[in-house]
């Protein structure tokens, strides 16, 4: 509209010049003032920014400004005399036609945006401008005004271009934005919105009210305008809107205000992240990490966790009460290498990258020393492991610390009890043995020493035989003596007998032995009644038969099996059932397994007395204890303790399932 303004304005001009110059020829005025007008004129149509050209009914050019010089960039000598329409390389019958077809004529004015090419060769963007006259004696003249739109057109293009990039920004951007008023009605808003909050309309969502249909908590509307009022945005202000179908999400805005020509703020501008997803992975990551910490804070066994350096990142409650030390004192300040002995930190590393100790990365046990704060060395085991990030590089070290010193105890104090087993053993049979020898000498020493009496009567004190009888008397009654002493030592003091909770007793003597029973790949499955009440016995004793039972229980199963040890009360008794899936002992031999020196091993351990030693213990004790068998099926053995020694009999009534 200015370019048609100023083409319009010079127009005013040129023909007011112009008919003051024929005034002054009607006039007959001086050829000064002809002169002055047509400078006027001259003047007025230099000074305007379009190209000026007047050209005649043949088209050809009478007159053309400096600016139409410019913008055709043809010198402006060359440009008078020059056919118009030639030179902006178009037809009079184009424009003819167009000006037809426009209802273009006299007194009117047609404009056309055109690429006139110059002589240079350089195309020029431009709005040419006709406007038809006619003199005062009826001659044709037209008024051409050509103005360069090169800069406008671009202009115009690469806000076209501009406005086009945001419209698809807005429109394909995976984030809801919008523009809202002040008042609390959405403007405008994407399709990424409208389907984040449920929406199918955009003419339906623009009619809600924020504050009490969008927000869950409607003061949180008034917070996010107050803060965005007084700093100009807000950048990622956590909030919870309620979706169309009244489901929550969790959404961050980022938005700034919208103001009007006065710099009143009208509204805000904004982008709308929907977070629920995110919130729900770290709500499950978080839960996760807390679980996974109770789990290792929970560990009875110490969990130490380092990185490639060494040092210690994670240290458990475990590792606290094994090693003495708090995880404050630990962490970021400790290296895992004051843990162990000298050197056995690289021989850990070198382990764990060896694939001859649990594979590489891992080592699956490995018997060491541990120095606790206090300079005590722990008897211990340790297993390991290394944590690989995604490009396999190590990243850290992961070892759980076992404390075997309690273990390791009662393995010692199970030595010494298998050492006794195996003394008492053999003193029992020396005790049977010589218990044989004395019953079978003690009649004919009687009859001996009643004959000697009775030679005694025939024989006078006085006679020198009298003194050779009574020696030989004598010594009868010494070696009658030594017999006696003999069966005492087959009887042995009996061992102070306390209450003894069976239970513990026996899941000591399992827990012992699990390591021997896993290198036999033997399974131990167990099932104690917790109605067991305490018996009363000689503790050594009744583990002595216990331990006795399920070693040979284990040695059934040389290729392993499953050992199951059950208790239950029964009438007045505790009933300790003892079966395994061995080999199982022949139905002749079954009489026979509590005999002195009777095996059914094929390589004697010890002398054959354990099962007859058990049997004495468990007599002793006021028990009882049968053995039920079957070939390739295995043995039971079925133990039966009063609970309070009384002189009555055994029950006959036998558990075994």
């Amino acid at each position: 509209m200015a370019s048609d303004l100023n083409s319009e304005a010079l127009q005013r001009k040129v023909e007011e010049t112009e008919k003051r110059l024929v005034d002054c020829a009607n006039k007959g005025s001086a050829n000064n003032d002809i002169r002055e007008a047509d400078a006027s004129l001259q003047k007025i149509v230099e000074m305007g920014d379009d190209g000026i050209i007047v050209f005649d009914e043949d088209s050809r050019i009478g007159f053309a400004n400096r600016m139409a010089s410019d913008i055709l960039g043809v010198p402006k000598g060359k440009i008078i005399g020059s056919e118009f329409y030639q030179l902006i390389g178009k037809s009079d019958q184009e424009f003819l036609a167009d000006m037809v077809a426009r209802e273009s004529g006299v007194g009117q004015k047609f404009c056309t945006e055109m690429e006139i090419r110059t002589p240079g060769g350089s195309l020029v963007q431009a709005e040419v401008c006709i406007a038809p006259s006619k003199t005062d004696d009826g001659k044709s003249i037209t008024y051409a005004y050509i103005r360069d739109i090169t800069e406008r057109r671009k202009s115009e293009r690469e806000r076209k271009e501009s406005e086009e990039k945001y419209r698809n920004l807005f429109e394909r951007v995976r984030h809801g934005i919008y523009i809202s008023a002040k008042e609390g009605r959405f403007i405008d808003c994407n399709p990424t919105l409208l389907e984040m909050l449920g929406y199918e309309k955009k003419e339906e969502f623009l009619k809600i009210d924020i504050a009490n249909d969008l927000y869950i908590h409607p003061q949180e509307r008034l917070v996010f305008q107050g803060r965005i009022e007084k700093e100009g945005f807000v950048k990622d202000f956590e909030v919870e809107f309620k979706k169309k179908s009244g489901e929550k999400i969790t959404v961050l805005l980022t938005a700034h205000v919208k103001r009007d020509e006065r710099g009143m703020i009208i509204g805000y501008e904004g982008i709308i992240i929907d977070i629920s997803e995110r919130k729900r992975m770290e709500k499950e990551l978080r839960e996760a990490n807390e679980f996974l910490t109770r789990l290792i804070e929970s560990s009875v066994d110490g969990i130490i966790v380092a990185d490639m350096d060494g040092n210690v990142l994670i240290f458990n409650k475990g590792a606290e009460n094994m090693l003495g030390y708090t995880a404050e004192e630990v962490l970021g300040k400790m290296n895992i290498r004051s843990v162990y002995p000298p050197g056995v930190a690289k021989e850990v590393m070198r382990k764990l990258r060896s694939p001859d100790f649990g594979g590489v990365g891992k080592l699956s046990s490995f018997p060491l020393l541990f120095r606790r704060k206090d300079g005590e060395l722990i008897e211990g085991d340790l297993s390991a492991s290394l944590v690989y990030d995604e490009k396999g590089a190590e990243v850290v070290s992961v070892g759980i610390f076992k404390d075997l010193r309690e273990r390791v105890g009662i393995e010692r104090e199970l030595r010494k009890t298998q050492e006794a087993l195996l003394q008492a053993e053999k003193l029992a049979a020396m005790g049977r043995l010589t218990s044989q020898i004395a019953h079978e000498l003690n009649n004919p020493i009687y009859g001996i020493m009643n004959t000697l009496e009775l030679l005694k009567t025939e024989v006078p004190p006085e006679n020198k035989r009298r003194r050779i009888l009574e020696l030989s008397l004598s010594e009868t009654v010494r070696l009658s003596g030594m017999l006696r002493s003999m069966l005492s030592f087959s009887k042995p003091e009996e061992e102070k007998r306390t209450p003894v909770k069976i239970n513990e007793l026996i899941e000591g003597i399992l827990l012992v032995m699990e390591k021997q029973m896993k290198e036999a790949n033997v399974r131990v499955t167990t099932s104690f009644s917790d109605e067991n009440p305490e018996i009363t016995a000689s503790t050594n004793q009744i583990r002595q038969v216990m331990l006795n039972v399920i070693k040979n229980a284990k040695e059934s199963m040389p290729s392993g099996g499953i050992l199951d040890v059950r208790t239950m009360p029964g009438d007045g008794r505790i009933l300790i059932v003892v079966r395994d899936t061995g080999v199982g002992i022949p139905e002749e031999l079954r009489d026979k397994i509590f005999e002195a020196f009777f095996t059914t091993k094929q390589k004697v351990k010890g002398v054959g007395l354990g099962l007859s030693v058990c049997y004495g213990i468990i007599k002793d004790h006021g028990g009882e204890i049968k053995v039920e068998s079957e070939i390739g099926k295995g043995t039971t053995f079925i133990i039966s303790l009063p609970v309070e020694r009384r002189g009555e009999p055994p029950t006959e009534q036998w558990a075994t399932s």
